[in-house]
């Protein structure tokens, strides 16, 4: 039963991987940023759903509040 999984776990960043390589994320690209880092790692996880309309974007521009301790 784990090596189904495992194969299955492997089948699927394949495709995402062939997915990342068609929208041309692999290119000799010099800019590396967080954006096109996340871009591309977002794509091989979400594997077949590329093929299904899932188009997985990062914005690395958020600003998260954190909490400040008290005085």
């Amino acid at each position: 039963m784990k090596s189904l999984l495992g194969l299955i776990v492997i089948v699927w960043l394949v495709i995402g991987a062939l997915a990342a390589y068609q929208r041309g994320y692999f290119g000799d690209e010099k800019d590396v940023s967080c954006k096109s880092t996340g871009d591309t790692a977002l794509t091989v996880v979400a594997g077949p759903l590329n093929y299904m309309g899932v188009n997985p974007k990062v914005d690395c521009n958020v600003k998260v509040k954190v909490p400040q301790p008290s005085n």
